[in-house]
């Protein structure tokens, strides 16, 4: 079946008229840099003041991009998926804003995932920032080769156990776990927990990704050097591969901190290495599995093509599309519509603690070129199909 991402009516099968029309109006919206910049920040004083705007809130962008405010309210919308060939990520979308209090909230909530992923085909992938079950700082400190202070190391070993315990629960469960990349300046940290515990768990089957953010130079270096790691130690490996998400951040940095910018040149080289990244993953397939993270058109028709071109299942384990909830349905059920393995990230959590992650769908939106253009015309497009079968 040759992919055509232009079908609306596979990409909206999912939507009612009503949810349909409800969704172009959310994208309309988000193309006007006032409500996207202001927005967020007007619904957060109207929550803390207790004005009763929570229901329209939960009605409109929360139900655009977010599964429920529990994982058991999630579930209806995991369920639809399903039936439709689609899996889901639950991804808990709290805030853990450096306290500890809140990393220890994460982590158990984490656990409650991984527990309700076991043994339901809906949830084959959970995931998590390392950042949200312990200090930030922590991470960078460690990152940048200091000396932690007693405490500091403390806290370490405390991100370290919690991990290794959240690996090792996705290992019995046998449910594939995911941790995101973040910020430059604490992904060495990460990097280098996450692969101790690919060793450890990934023998047989690939259970840990680790995610490749390739708006970042270098890293087709590093997922070589990964690659020929496991080949060495006789482990496998699971690469999420994304774009990337902190481009805006890690510039300023670089400029304030004079050390040279960690991000591509341009859009091209970072579509040209994720490009050679999914390449290289497909080509050391006997012992990676890779997730293409992305709502890149081309590069999910090139991991498509190289699946069927060398005449593999398109239902094998070992290749995955993601998408987010509620953005580039195009993609993600034409994917699935064509026998591909594909997952929605299905964000939760209380409407009020979401808000900074509604926040960054709404500025995504409006910054990604084209972006709500292209999910209003395709919309727009699916509507009159259906008025003229009326």
């Amino acid at each position: 079946m040759k992919l055509y991402f232009e079908n609306t009516k596979v990409a909206f099968k999912q939507k009612s008229d009503l949810e349909l029309k409800k969704s172009y109006s959310i994208f309309k919206a988000l193309k006007y840099p006032l409500i996207v910049n202001y927005g967020p920040k007007l619904l957060n004083l109207l929550l803390k003041i207790r004005f009763p705007i929570k229901g329209i809130i939960k009605k409109t962008i929360f139900n655009q991009f977010c599964g429920g405010e529990t994982i058991q309210e999630s579930y209806q919308f995991s369920k639809k998926l399903y039936e439709l060939g689609i899996r889901s990520i639950l991804d808990y979308s709290v805030e853990g804003e450096g306290r500890v209090y809140n990393s220890m909230k994460t982590f158990e909530e984490l656990k409650l995932v991984l527990n309700e992923a076991a043994n339901k085909p809906e949830y084959p992938f959970a995931v998590f920032k390392s950042s949200g079950i312990g200090l930030f700082s922590v991470l960078a400190s460690k990152s940048a080769n200091e000396k932690l202070t007693p405490e500091q190391q403390k806290q370490y070993k405390e991100i370290v156990e919690r991990i290794n315990f959240l690996c090792k629960l996705a290992y019995q469960n046998k449910v594939k776990l995911l941790i995101d990349a973040e910020e430059t300046w604490i992904q060495d940290a990460v990097d280098e927990i996450v692969y101790k515990n690919a060793e450890e768990f990934n023998r047989d089957d690939i259970i840990i990704y680790n995610t490749i953010q390739l708006y970042r130079k270098g890293r087709i270096e590093e997922i070589n050097k990964q690659i020929d790691l496991a080949r060495k130690f006789d482990y496998k490996i699971g690469f999420k591969l994304v774009r990337g998400a902190y481009m805006e951040k890690e510039a300023i940095r670089a400029h304030q901190m004079s050390y040279p910018n960690p991000i591509q040149d341009s859009k091209a080289d970072t579509d040209h290495d994720y490009n050679l990244a999914l390449k290289i993953c497909f080509e050391n397939r006997d012992i990676v599995a890779v997730m293409a993270g992305t709502h890149n058109e081309k590069s999910c028709l090139l991991l498509a093509s190289l699946i069927e071109d060398n005449n593999i299942s398109k239902s094998d384990d070992r290749f995955w599309f993601a998408q987010l909830y509620g953005m580039s349905d195009h993609i993600s059920f034409n994917l699935a519509n064509a026998g591909f393995n594909v997952a929605k990230y299905l964000p939760y959590g209380p409407v009020k603690e979401v808000l900074p992650y509604l926040s960054r769908r709404a500025q995504e939106n409006s910054s990604v070129k084209g972006q709500s253009s292209r999910e209003l015309s395709l919309i727009r497009k699916e509507i009159k199909r259906r008025k003229a079968l009326k």
